[in-house]
């Protein structure tokens, strides 16, 4: 076992897993999501259903993901394989989910690699009308502040048509494409080869790089939230986007909300935890780790908000308006609201380069896990042949090919259309919902929550508290079944700017695209129902059974020896 192990590779120190896990939860939706629905929901009272998700689904789901892979040093595919045959469809589920995730979120990184390259100009270029690209309706702030005016509401800002005219040069819809965005293409390449060379070695090569893609962004984070709280208008903002408002604890869109938000946060339900996991030494205390992960992506969050809406509250301020004028989240925060505050303080180029440098490490260190966890799915599956000198690299540059090849058409004058559909269907929390709901419904009654905590007792020398084994057997289910009801209840067709409506047979790709991973776990269950040996019921059981070579616990060998002295 020690042999497999070796060459599978694990991390050198308990600092590398910390890192590379921590640079994965801590992304782009702590800074540019969180703090938006923040402000939306309740201001600061939308932080108790956030605890509330946090304690019973978010701990719990992050502690037994990356136990499954610690004890089983397997990833998220054969983890499955290992603990519970029939619901291997959940480790096919995640890994489709990853691919995904990966011809999407490179676009991403491409835009933010674009903006930077400008932010090096020696005038801003969304700071002022007046480029080829802006039209008459363009006012820039130099103009409202001389003659003291408010935004007009059919003006539109140099921010905001440098990033639809200039950067996406936006068609008027999916059915037109449109020619490639050179730049971008060129952003996006880059990209990928900073991606490959960061992990084509593995556990080698990014338990190392993470050193400074994972702690540079606080660095960033720091530096962007002391100068947004030195500026005028930055205590409007802070109020804002803690102001409590108890009644809307009452609305159901609310702890909606929360459920999202911590569950794509703490990267639970997809599997990539499992992956991560896998790599610990048997003995690492998962148990601490988990708490100490856990309490730092909630903290992140709740500190990147302050560092966004006092630069928007300052925004808000020089404008003259309030701060739902320009409070935005997604990409609307980091491609117009933020870079045009920026536009507006001294040094505009210095805090530029600062906020995109922070966007491309904290996407980085995401787009380096997704990766990770589909092409160490793949090896685990076939370990015999991909774990041979020179394959894993070959393995990522056909994949890394792959997506690229893909995400060619998220690149195009209509590709922001396309991405929108990727990021709405194909990666949505539905799917996340029903994997993490279903996954503690077998791990809680089939495989066992307590032999769980037995098993963690093992690994981390602490047994976990007993309202874990509840979490994983009666009140996560709960959360993610009513919540997916939920979800699936408010489902609306797509829209773009609330402006624009996808055609009616983009809806049902978009459905396709959904069910291409979410159908593996019952395809794949009745597929090994079917092909088993035995009758139903002795199939059932099979593959509802562990495999024989997985570590015995102190406890589990104890009670071996009572029963046979003479076999250990």
């Amino acid at each position: 076992m020690n042999k497999s192990h070796t060459e599978r590779g694990q991390w050198n120190s308990n600092i590398e897993f910390l890192l590379v896990v921590a640079g994965n939860i801590v992304g782009l939706g702590n800074v540019w999501r969180f703090p938006y629905l923040c402000y939306r929901n309740g201001g600061g009272a939308f932080l108790v259903p956030y605890v509330v998700v946090v304690v019973t689904c978010g701990i719990p789901l992050f502690l037994l993901e990356i136990a499954m892979g610690q004890y089983t040093q397997q990833a998220s595919i054969t983890c499955w394989h290992k603990l519970c045959p029939i619901a291997e469809g959940i480790g096919y589920t995640g890994v489709i989910m990853s691919v995904y995730s990966c011809m999407a979120y490179i676009i991403i990184l491409a835009w933010a690699l674009l903006y930077l390259c400008f932010s090096f100009y020696a005038k801003l270029p969304w700071a002022s009308c007046g480029h080829t690209w802006n039209t008459e309706s363009c006012e820039d702030f130099d103009t409202l502040n001389k003659y003291n005016q408010t935004i007009n509401t059919n003006s539109t800002s140099p921010a905001t048509e440098f990033w639809e005219r200039r950067v996406l040069a936006i068609s008027g819809g999916i059915e037109e494409l449109g020619s490639v965005r050179w730049e971008i293409l060129l952003c996006a390449i880059a990209m990928w080869v900073i991606c490959y060379f960061c992990i084509w070695k593995g556990v080698k090569s990014t338990g190392k790089v993470v050193y400074f893609t994972a702690t540079f962004p606080y660095v960033m984070l720091l530096v962007l939230l002391i100068r947004g709280l030195t500026l005028p208008g930055a205590l409007q903002g802070i109020v804002y986007y803690l102001k409590p408002d108890l009644t809307l604890l009452l609305e159901p869109q609310v702890w909606m909300e929360a459920v999202t938000q911590v569950f794509f946060s703490f990267s639970v339900g997809g599997g990539g935890l499992v992956s991560l996991g896998s790599y610990n030494p048997y003995n690492t205390n998962c148990y601490r780790n988990c708490f100490w992960l856990c309490l730092l992506n909630a903290a992140t969050s709740l500190v990147a908000g302050f560092a966004v809406f006092s630069v928007l509250g300052f925004m808000a301020h020089e404008y003259n308006v309030g701060i739902a004028e320009v409070a935005e989240s997604g990409p609307g925060l980091a491609f117009i609201a933020y870079p045009q505050a920026v536009a507006m303080m001294p040094l505009p180029q210095l805090w530029a380069i600062c906020f995109f440098i922070m966007i491309i490490l904290l996407g980085l260190d995401s787009q380096f896990f997704m990766i990770e966890v589909v092409i160490v799915s793949v090896i685990d599956l076939v370990p015999t042949v991909l774990r041979r000198p020179g394959r894993r690299e070959l393995l990522l540059l056909v994949f890394s090919l792959f997506c690229f090849s893909i995400s060619i058409l998220m690149i195009t004058e209509g590709g922001i259309y396309v991405l929108q559909v990727f990021d709405y269907y194909s990666i949505n929390g539905s799917s996340v919902l029903f994997l993490s709901g279903l996954q503690c419904l077998i791990m809680g009654w089939i495989f066992g929550a307590e032999r769980m905590c037995d098993i963690i007792e093992d690994m981390a020398g602490v047994r976990p508290s007993r309202f874990f084994s509840l979490c994983w057997r009666y009140l996560t289910p709960l959360v993610c079944t009513v919540s997916l009801i939920g979800s699936l209840a408010n489902y609306k067709p797509l829209t773009f700017n609330r402006t624009y409506t996808y055609p009616g047979w983009v809806n049902v790709l978009g459905w396709m695209m959904t069910l291409s991973s979410g159908l593996a776990v019952p395809v794949l269950a009745v597929y090994l129902l079917c092909t088993g040996k035995g009758s139903l019921k002795q199939r059932c059981i099979h593959l509802c059974q562990c495999a024989d070579d997985l570590p015995l616990t102190q406890k589990q060998r104890e009670e071996l020896s009572k029963l046979t002295p003479d076999a250990l």
